[in-house]
């Protein structure tokens, strides 16, 4: 039987061995980006343990009879009166440690109505790379975004 500074020691010693190979908890890459264009703010913020992003700015607010941008484009008719600002574009994201991005989400493109598989990987504390794909991440359209605030 071992002596109890020894069972302490050796208890110690797993936690901290445990606590070393642990995954590290990444920070969700929070705040305002915008897109690569300059065209469109998205502020990311969490949604439970999910990351989500809403527009939250737009370089043309307004359509050609001077009244706020609609989703005119969405699939569903009922959506399609809803305004572009503050409208959620990204969802789902969950973090994924293995790849070190955020994965398995949806973007949803407002100047086609389409809805795309993403994901978001964070190159630098002020650039992200951001990808829409059908199917394999491999086939797609990644943008660096810039973060603004």
């Amino acid at each position: 039987m071992l002596s109890s500074p020894l069972r302490r020691y050796l208890l110690l010693s797993i936690l901290l061995l445990a606590a070393r190979w642990a995954p590290a908890q990444v920070s969700p890459p929070l705040g305002v980006w915008a897109d690569a264009q300059g065209d469109t703010q998205i502020e990311l913020y969490s949604c439970g343990q999910q990351l989500c992003g809403r527009i939250v700015q737009l370089r043309q607010p307004t359509d050609a009879n001077g009244q706020p941008r609609q989703d005119v484009r969405n699939p569903n008719p009922a959506r399609r009166t809803q305004p572009c600002l503050g409208l959620v574009v990204l969802q789902k994201l969950q973090f994924n440690a293995t790849e070190n991005r955020w994965d398995d989400g949806e973007i949803y493109d407002p100047d086609n109505g389409r809805t795309y598989s993403c994901y978001v990987r964070q190159l630098a504390p002020d650039r992200l790379e951001v990808k829409g794909y059908i199917g394999f991440p491999f086939v797609g359209r990644a943008q660096v975004w810039t973060r603004v605030r």
